[in-house]
């Protein structure tokens, strides 16, 4: 299977940045590990904290006819229509994922706008998250 991981606005400081919410893997480590789980598969990762490019590389994933994505859009996730609108624009299926559990956090976290145009939410598993979301792929 061919796989495009997304992260979002502010993912680049993973391993960094409250490491008791996120970790204290960096994102490359957390690729590694992603690529090295599905050795059998295509994983390719993007990451940026411009939700225009988050939009192109949804919409990229749908011209390069990859299998699944998995988008962890980061604080986009809870306000961003323009990302919504391209996970809903793609024949591609897109899986939302929050390495923590965003219902047990802020209330303002709790809300998703690109929820509803996902084929469904993995969260709150850390960064093994990406691996069950992926993995649902392949069931």
């Amino acid at each position: 299977m061919k796989f495009l991981f997304i992260n979002g606005v502010n993912l680049n400081m993973t391993g960094e940045r409250e490491k008791s919410v996120y970790g204290s893997d960096t994102l490359e480590e957390i690729n590694a590990e992603i690529t090295n789980y599905f050795k059998d598969d295509v994983c390719e990762f993007f990451q940026s904290n411009i939700e225009g490019e988050i939009c192109a590389a949804v919409q990229r994933a749908d011209a390069e006819k990859y299998d699944g994505v998995i988008i962890n859009a980061g604080a986009y996730s809870h306000y961003s229509i323009a990302i919504r609108d391209a996970i809903s624009s793609v024949k591609t299926p897109v899986i939302e994922v929050h390495m923590s559990n965003i219902f047990a956090r802020d209330e303002f976290r709790r809300t998703s706008v690109i929820s509803a145009v996902c084929k469904g939410v993995v969260c709150g598993f850390g960064k093994k998250s990406y691996i069950l979301a992926a993995e649902s792929f392949k069931l």
